[in-house]
């Protein structure tokens, strides 16, 4: 197919994201997610989790996975804090540029849900319960002049720094206590004041997993984790009842276990990429069955906070809903003799599909990409080919735009 017309994105206000439209009208949208790490899909099956469970119950509850594309330019380690920046910006590790714990250069070009809900809502109140710093002074970069000093209302965070109230224990024991602790105040604090988009993280899950293995300890833990979602969905149910607000609440996990002994991870092995994903949400739709993406959480809570991505914005993100309508999914793009071929799944049939193409990046550092669009096809048709001859970069990035989504792959040669 012949380029039709180029378009730089420009237009800051145009959108993709389409607000839920399944939320009870005229109630305050409120979300809270959840990140309890190191339990492979397997081994939460195993144990009985009764509190997890009358949340699915509402919802649903789906096997998911986190690395990225396997073999591809988007795999991604299954380490803590990549999985971590995966939900944050919607955004595998080729993007987000989280490579490991030490987290040392994210790139802040790819907007964490809190930077969008700020940018967009600047009276939401915003609230973070973790058992470790790094993720609001690094992950979500708080006061950093890359997210233009963004703030968090209100941080529970830090505890593992003080070893006075928590002394360090070869049993991180330590850690259980700081869970306890930070889910007591989530609780809490949800239960009184309601934040609008909140984030609690727990470490004691994975510290088990490491010290154990696939063990009587480790499946403890996982016991004692579903007591503290208990509490949480607690506080959300007494403020449904008590109060005209709408909740969302996602809980995941962000890798799962080496398939010989569960103590370690960060291999594209099954297991180590196996997640699994309870949420109350609403009108799921045929992706949340489909083993989402960690990164899926991202436009789904966008979708229900009503948060508008800005285009060349929402170009970028790997994510694709699970609650609402949908256009595609699924993109296959292979390149042969000049010509990319593309396939797609069509869920919603109705409307066209938008085969836009760049050959820069210039968006990971902060600057805008010339997209062409290439074709205009019935969503119906699943597939298209379009002619990049023209075009000998090695590198493409194509986004298929649908009615209700986008989604986008990249070709890179060697």
């Amino acid at each position: 197919m012949k380029t039709r017309f180029s378009f730089l994105l420009w237009l800051m206000s145009a959108t993709i994201m389409v607000p839920d439209a399944l939320s009870q009208a005229g109630k305050t949208k409120k979300v809270v997610f959840v990140i309890v790490d190191g339990i492979s899909s397997d081994s939460k099956e195993k144990i009985a989790t009764p509190h997890l469970d009358a949340i699915a119950k509402v919802g649903g509850y789906t096997r998911a996975h986190v690395g990225g594309g396997k073999g591809t330019y988007s795999q991604t380690p299954t380490i803590s804090a990549v999985g971590y920046n995966s939900l944050l910006t919607g955004t595998w590790v080729n993007k987000h540029n989280v490579w490991d714990n030490d987290i040392k250069d994210p790139n802040y070009n790819y907007w964490t849900l809190f930077r969008f809900l700020e940018e967009q809502y600047p009276q939401k109140r915003t609230a973070i319960f973790s058992t470790w710093l790094d993720n609001r002074t690094k992950l979500v970069g708080t006061n950093l002049p890359q997210t233009e000093q963004l703030q968090i209302d209100y941080s529970f965070d830090g505890f593992e720094l003080d070893t006075v109230h928590f002394k360090h224990d070869k049993q991180s024991e330590y850690i259980h206590k700081i869970d306890e602790k930070v889910v007591d105040e989530a609780a809490a604090y949800i239960h009184d004041n309601g934040p609008d988009m909140s984030w609690v993280y727990l470490e004691y899950t994975d510290d088990m997993g490491h010290k154990y293995g696939d063990s009587e300890q480790f499946h403890k833990a996982i016991q004692m984790m579903d007591a503290q979602m208990g509490r949480i969905w607690k506080s959300i149910s007494y403020r449904e009842k008590s109060f005209n607000e709408d909740w969302l609440i996602v809980v995941t996990t962000d890798h799962g276990r080496d398939s010989k002994t569960g103590q370690g991870h960060g291999g594209q092995s099954d297991r180590e990429r196996g997640t699994w994903i309870v949420t109350n949400a609403k009108g799921l739709n045929p992706n949340f069955k489909s083993t989402p993406g960690i990164v899926d959480i991202f436009p789904t809570v966008a979708r229900h906070m009503d948060i508008n991505i800005p285009k060349e914005q929402a170009f970028e993100v790997d994510g694709v809903p699970f609650t609402g309508k949908l256009s595609v999914t699924a993109p296959v793009i292979q390149k042969s003799s000049g010509k990319a071929n593309i396939s797609w799944k069509a869920v919603e049939k109705e409307g066209k599909v938008k085969i836009w193409l760049t050959t820069t990046n210039h968006f990971e550092k902060g600057g805008r990409d010339l997209y062409y669009l290439m074709d205009e096809v019935d969503v119906t048709n699943e597939k298209a080919e379009i002619d990049i001859s023209k075009y000998p970069s090695g590198f493409f990035k194509i986004v298929l735009e649908g009615k209700y989504n986008s989604v986008n792959r990249w070709i890179v040669e060697k």
